[in-house]
């Protein structure tokens, strides 16, 4: 499994990049869509919408099953990656790159908070740990 040492991780399994211009990019993790299988569908919020940490934000759905894509940081939805109506698979495909969900812009609390996710090498110890 590849975990880029970029970004950002929460134990459900979502990661988060900071973007130059201060905007959180989220998608889920190869781990993630490996579990899931090959996705059929994504609901993206929609923009403007204000969520908290730990809150449904997205559901991606496979043949096999159906999960919610939870917001790790607070912040306001400012793009939603919409290539994915027509091509939920790149989630697949490109977990990282172009299968990103979503960007928020966070709240000056939620900025420092990222810090707190996990990097690449405690997400990628848990993964090996707990095995979904």
């Amino acid at each position: 499994m590849n975990f880029p040492s970029d970004l950002h991780y929460t134990a459900s399994h979502e990661w988060a990049r900071v973007e130059p211009d201060g905007l959180i990019t989220i998608g889920i993790t190869s781990l993630a869509q490996d579990s899931l299988g090959e996705l059929v569908y994504v609901e993206l919020p929609a923009l403007g919408r204000q969520f908290q940490p730990g809150e449904s934000a997205a559901v991606v759905e496979s043949t096999k099953a159906a999960s919610d894509v939870y917001c790790p940081v607070a912040g306001e939805v400012t793009a939603v990656n919409e290539s994915l109506s027509q091509n939920p698979q790149t989630v697949n495909e490109s977990p990282y790159e172009q299968g990103w969900l979503y960007r928020v812009k966070p709240s000056e609390e939620a900025a420092k908070a990222v810090a707190a996710l996990l990097n690449a090498e405690a997400y990628k110890a848990q993964a090996e740990s707990n095995p979904s």
